[in-house]
């Protein structure tokens, strides 16, 4: 069932629900306020009845002219007797002229259905000398109260109709209007589908509520962001299969020279197994890095725990310390830094940090870890060739290397600073470069202090 429908029949229902409840109440309102006006007309002809002497003397009940000047058209008014005789009565109206007599020793007063009607009575003791002599009894029918009900129904009953008539025109336009930029969502979707396109939904102007605009923003932010994301998949194809081009063309260049005549010279075959071996370790690496790359893109990348990172990063520089033969000094806090992150991430970030830093200086390396009270702060710093200033905005891009400097003379593949970008960006930090050229370049990494 389509949402439109849903909407309608949740509206129909429930209106139909309140407009019963409703009638319901304005029904037995009126009634109730009817019934207590016609009660009240009752009772004040009874008080005038009992004002009367005469209606209190035994020898004057019977009297015909008693009643005839408070009688009117649909009552009845009698008086009877103790032993339930009718001493007196008045009345045009044969249905009731018929009712049974009730002697009732005590005040009463009801409404009941008589004959298919309904009637109201009042029953009142009659007192000579605070004795018992008989009975006064009022009863009216309630014809002209009971046609002003069935009109008040019939008018419930039609203008109940046309709200839901009205309801159901109206709250299909309506839901028609809501669904609309539901129903265009769903058809780009399908072009989308068909033609493989990405396209977004233009907001036309149209009155939508705040939802359904922010509903078309957030999709058309999708859309962006999907259709960036393709662009970038398709620039990393481009640029892996340029990286992977060369080594292999050198690898068949080198292959081929092998086997039409570098068998049986040795030169020559030193060169092609060396170069071989070179562009074979090349393309490696580069694999490699592609493929910690595609891992990194996923959210669940990181493995969070807490560390010390001054002992981390002291471990570190001892171990390339030795690897490499260069001088790498670490400034922090007397005290520890306890940082909750993922060790091996970070520890890896900044290897490719170090990396670089061996790669394009000469004089030694220094790191500086510091804290504050919400961040923690690692700076990189070599007095290298340093990066002019129009290439650092690049310099996180895929397969990005600077002119002169990030030459494949380095061995880099040129994937390193986007790896370590990403490391920093699942750990809600941020990386920033200074440099300047034949000074040197500084790298400083921040991440935000995080509970256990």
């Amino acid at each position: 069932m389509t949402l439109r429908k849903r909407f309608t029949l949740f509206t129909i229902f429930w209106l139909i629900f309140i407009l019963i409840l409703f009638n319901i109440f304005v029904y037995f309102f009126v009634i109730k306020i009817t019934t207590r006006s016609e009660q009240s007309l009752l009772a004040n002809k009874v008080n005038l009845l009992l004002e009367n002497k005469k209606i209190q003397e035994t020898g004057s009940l019977d009297d015909p002219n008693l009643l005839s000047e408070f009688y009117n058209v649909n009552e009845m008014i009698r008086i009877v007797s103790t032993s339930g005789y009718v001493l007196n009565q008045i009345g045009a109206d044969e249905e009731l002229l018929s009712m049974p007599v009730e002697f009732s020793w005590n005040h009463d007063t009801g409404i009941k259905t008589y004959a298919g009607k309904r009637v109201i009575y009042f029953k009142v003791p009659l007192y000579d000398n605070m004795n018992v002599i008989g009975m006064l009894e009022i009863v009216r029918k309630l014809n002209l109260l009971d046609s002003y009900l069935q009109i008040l129904v019939g008018a419930l009953t039609v203008t109940s109709l046309g709200a839901i008539l009205f309801a159901i025109f109206g709250t299909y336009w309506f839901t028609s209007r809501l669904t609309s930029p539901i129903q265009h969502m769903v058809q780009t979707m399908r072009e989308i589908d068909r033609s493989g396109k990405l396209r977004q939904i233009q907001l036309d102007g149209r009155e939508e509520s705040a939802e359904l605009q922010q509903l078309i923003r957030a999709f058309n932010q999708m859309i962006e962001r999907l259709d960036r994301t393709f662009e970038r998949q398709k620039q990393f194809v481009a640029d892996a299969s340029h990286e992977l081009k060369t080594p292999l063309t050198v690898i068949s260049s080198y292959a081929g020279m092998l086997k039409r005549w570098g068998r049986n010279d040795e030169k020559v075959r030193d060169e092609a197994v060396e170069a071989i071996s070179n562009e074979a370790q090349r393309l490696q690496n580069l694999t490699k890095s592609m493929l910690m790359l595609a891992e990194a893109e996923q959210e669940d990348w990181l493995r969070l725990g807490t560390f010390d990172v001054v002992k981390m990063v002291d471990e570190l520089a001892d171990m390339m310390n030795t690897t490499f033969h260069r001088t790498i000094r670490v400034h922090s806090e007397p005290i520890g830094v306890r940082m909750t992150a993922d060790k091996d991430k970070v520890r890896q970030l900044l290897v490719i940090l170090i990396d670089n830093a061996i790669k394009y200086s000469k004089e030694p390396i220094d790191i500086t870890i510091s804290s504050t009270k919400n961040m923690i702060r690692i700076d990189v710093k070599d007095k290298g060739m340093g990066i002019p200033e129009e290439e650092i905005p690049h310099l996180f891009e895929r397969f990005y290397r600077v002119d002169g400097a990030r030459s494949r003379a380095t061995g880099g593949v040129g994937l390193g600073l986007s790896i370590a970008k990403r490391i920093v960006e699942l750990h809600d930090g941020n990386i920033e470069v200074f440099s300047k050229l034949n000074k040197g370049t500084t790298i400083a990494i921040q991440f935000p202090k995080k509970n256990n």
